[in-house]
């Protein structure tokens, strides 16, 4: 829904160009190109970020089920290591090697 608002957006921008400025068409398909490239990489940077999103949300739901799932070479699971919500880190619990040892969840795999 999102791209569909940013596509409107858009487009009441290039209608402005056409209808309301006083610049040549080279400057109108300059802007227009510049704004269509800015709109790329906005969806693309989205994009991106929920595939990111997605992998470390997997990496939680495993963690949870009781699955080992690896992070920055160790091994985790929750005998060894708490979850923390806010922050979605794994912390190590007291009685372990790993004790207040500190991970992103998302730098699982």
């Amino acid at each position: 829904m999102d791209y569909l608002a940013g596509l409107v957006v858009a487009g009441l921008l290039f209608l402005s160009l056409h209808y309301f400025t006083e610049l040549n068409k080279s400057q109108k398909i300059n802007t227009s190109l510049f704004v269509l490239i800015l709109i790329l990489l906005a969806v693309a940077y989205n994009s991106y970020n929920e595939k990111q999103r997605d992998k470390m949300l997997e990496a939680v739901l495993h963690y949870k089920q009781g699955k080992t799932i690896r992070c920055n070479g160790e091994d985790i699971n929750s005998s060894t290591y708490s979850l923390s919500i806010g922050t979605y880190t794994f912390i190590g619990k007291k009685e372990t090697p790993n004790y207040a040892e500190m991970i992103s969840a998302s730098s699982c795999q």
